[in-house]
């Protein structure tokens, strides 16, 4: 009888463990599961567009300091018969109502690059539609359109921000190609810097206050025409709707 008992508690000890490992599995499996579905769910901006073999690309323009060069750069985009998207800042559009306009006029896009130039990803979803609203109400006063693209300053983003871009109509835009005009760099530099990255449905970053931009784009525009590329603006190049980013920041457009 006593071997009896001993027996039973064994057996009753050995389900208890093994029911416990049975949680424990999937505990772990459904945390794993968790980590995996957060992981996939990242949201994540246009960096390029996968166009096929169109030989598209985006040229744009981030402004937020300075304008002298502006009207000059509209100048050149004209003479090659070319139209940018320009991201401007809010402080930027209250200080040059009048460059906001020619840029409209001259048929380039103008894209919401926030109102203070912040760290985005830090600031909460009130903060950021405050930032954003007052870009789409500020450019839609000037040339009567909102726009609808977006470019996180510095590049920095989360869900959050994204989400809340997206909920104002507001497509998320990154670079695939980054001129370093910012940097100083002489024109055949960026010239250099731009023709060597770019490729189909490349999207380019310059600033329309740069040091040496008004020489360089024109080398740059005669550089990608002359190899048989299009410049386009954000809505030519950029899929509005039935597509997937894939995790390099490449939009394709669903089969």
């Amino acid at each position: 009888m006593v071997f009896s008992v001993k027996k039973s508690t064994l057996i009753c000890v050995a389900l208890v463990l093994l029911l416990c490992v049975a949680c424990g599995f999937i505990v772990n499996t459904q945390t794993f599961a968790t980590v995996f579905s957060n992981r996939s769910a990242r949201k994540i901006p246009v960096y390029g567009v996968d166009c096929g073999e169109e030989k598209l690309v985006a040229l744009t323009f981030d402004a937020a300091w300075g304008a002298d060069k502006t009207l000059k750069i509209l100048e050149i985009l004209e003479k090659y018969d070319v139209k940018a998207t320009f991201f401007l800042v809010g402080f930027w559009l209250d200080k040059y109502p009048e460059e906001t306009k020619a840029i409209a006029e001259s048929g380039c896009e103008i894209g919401n690059h926030s109102n203070n130039h912040l760290q985005m990803s830090k600031l909460s979803a009130d903060k950021i539609r405050e930032e954003l609203a007052y870009v789409n109400d500020a450019v839609y006063k000037l040339t009567g359109k909102k726009p609808t693209y977006f470019r996180p300053p510095f590049g920095d983003y989360d869900n959050e921000l994204i989400e809340t871009a997206e909920n104002m109509g507001l497509q998320t835009i990154q670079w695939s190609v980054d001129s370093l005009d910012w940097k100083g760099l002489s024109a055949t530099e960026i010239t250099s810097r731009v023709t060597k990255n770019v490729k189909n449905g490349s999207i380019v970053l310059f600033h329309n206050n740069s040091d040496n931009i008004l020489e360089a784009l024109p080398l740059v525009l005669a550089n990608l025409i002359n190899s048989g590329y299009k410049p386009v603006t954000m809505s030519e190049l950029v899929y509005a709707d039935d597509y997937y980013i894939d995790n390099n920041g490449v939009q394709h457009k669903n089969a």
